[in-house]
């Protein structure tokens, strides 16, 4: 019963927004309802959050990922694009200064 619950929990889209307080309750829940002994809710509390926040720094990793590739393809200009022309009109405005 415990293996199908870590399962279900696992392989659902979900797992990266479980929050503490959700992981703590269900396992409580099962506990009380006598699925599983305190010793197996508190296994199961630990297994679920460390694979929730790796579940999380997955998806984010997968984000930034697709993120930089669509910006990529909108061809727009990045922070050091912005900073070389920064650049290079305070040099010529330091020119045109000393051209006046």
């Amino acid at each position: 019963m415990i293996n199908l619950i870590k399962k279900t929990i696992l392989t659902g889209a979900g797992l990266a927004a479980m929050t503490k307080d959700k992981v703590e309750e269900l396992a409580k829940e099962l506990t009380e309802k006598g699925e599983m002994s305190e010793k197996e809710g508190k296994e199961l509390i630990d297994e679920l959050l460390k694979k929730s926040e790796q579940a999380r720094k997955d998806l984010e990793i997968k984000v930034e990922s697709i993120v930089e590739k669509v910006l990529g393809k909108m061809n727009l200009a990045g922070k050091e694009d912005i900073s070389k022309l920064e650049k290079r009109l305070d040099r010529l405005e330091k020119k045109e200064t000393l051209d006046s």
